[in-house]
């Protein structure tokens, strides 16, 4: 509980936490009044699907009621995909970083089986997203599965009985990872990490650069510079199937205290910039490449979100809107 408060105060002058949604206010994602409120804004402003993240560890689904409901229920009536977040939980934001709470294996083909047989619900949903036909399914660490590329193989062989000729296997990637996907069976790659910059602030860092801090100088979390993430130019020779992600922002110290992360001076205008750079540069793949991922809708948690906030009201998304849209 003392983390807690720690967290939501601020850490440094300028910290604005904690932040308060506005809108859509505190909900509960298992009422699909939320969720049909949240597929209602986000077709407003241009946001054309959501990504659900899948917890599959060995046969065991964690946190799944609002995907459950989605499939079974039909609603909301917005495209969506999965994302399979493959790593073990552990309690390395209550300062316990080895012990591990879920821990995530792989038992073999007929786990892989099972798993794919609850897959197969989703990717027959008239509402899943598709690239070419293809269902779009993100693997969070897909280099940790053993033998990945054998394991996708036979998902896309399981699938054709389905009418399903191929999956759209998307490996979700850290900043500056030298691991090839695409040689072991993804179709694409996003990475919705931190570039490398340098820390505009850290507890690491001499005394000297934090005399402009608020009384925590000595616990401090890592601070980076959103206008330098902003205004860093996306490559225009990006590989077809090396997908833009963007980061509205990110502030996780109302979790992690002081060994958190927060971007410093994030803000709407910012990040219509830093989308435009991905959608000027997803525009020039194929019309069936044009995918930019968002990182995230709504990880408060994170301070990682563009649903509306009391600081900036519908401002994130009115930015979506402009570069998706044009309106």
């Amino acid at each position: 509980m003392d983390q807690y408060r720690a967290g939501q105060a601020a850490f440094f002058l300028g910290h604005r936490q904690p932040k308060l949604p506005a809108d859509l206010g505190f909900y509960d994602l298992r009422l699909p009044e939320a969720r049909a409120a949240q597929a209602s804004l986000a077709r407003e402003y241009g946001v054309e699907g959501f990504c659900y993240y899948h917890y599959w560890f060995a046969g065991r689904r964690l946190l799944e009621r609002p995907v459950n409901e989605i499939l079974s229920s039909g609603e909301p009536d917005l495209p969506f995909c999965l994302c399979w977040a493959n790593e073990t939980w552990s309690g390395i934001w209550h300062g316990a970083p080895n012990q591990v709470l879920v821990e995530q294996t792989y038992p073999g083909e007929k786990d892989h089986r099972a798993h794919f047989e609850f897959l197969i619900r989703a990717f027959t949903d008239a509402r899943y997203l598709t690239l070419d036909g293809a269902p779009l399914f993100l693997i969070y660490r897909g280099w940790e599965i053993p033998q990945v590329e054998v394991v996708l193989r036979r998902w896309k062989d399981w699938a054709k009985p389905y009418g399903i000729d191929d999956i759209h296997f998307v490996a979700v990637m850290g900043a500056g990872s030298a691991w090839n996907a695409i040689e072991y069976g993804f179709s694409g790659t996003t990475s919705p990490n931190l570039p490398h910059l340098r820390p505009w602030i850290s507890r690491r860092q001499p005394l000297r650069r934090l005399a402009f801090a608020a009384p925590r100088v000595l616990s401090l979390p890592t601070i980076y510079s959103y206008r330098a993430i902003s205004e860093r130019p996306i490559r225009d020779d990006a590989p077809a199937h090396d997908y833009p992600c963007v980061l509205p922002n990110w502030d996780n110290t109302p979790r992690a205290g002081n060994r958190g992360l927060v971007l410093r001076g994030a803000t709407p205008a910012l990040f219509q910039k830093h989308l435009a750079n991905a959608v000027r540069v997803a525009g020039k793949q194929p019309a069936s490449q044009h995918l930019v991922f968002l990182k995230s809708w709504n990880e408060w948690a994170e301070g990682n979100y563009v649903e509306p906030d009391l600081a900036f009201g519908r401002r994130w998304l009115e930015a979506i809107r402009a570069e998706v849209l044009g309106a």
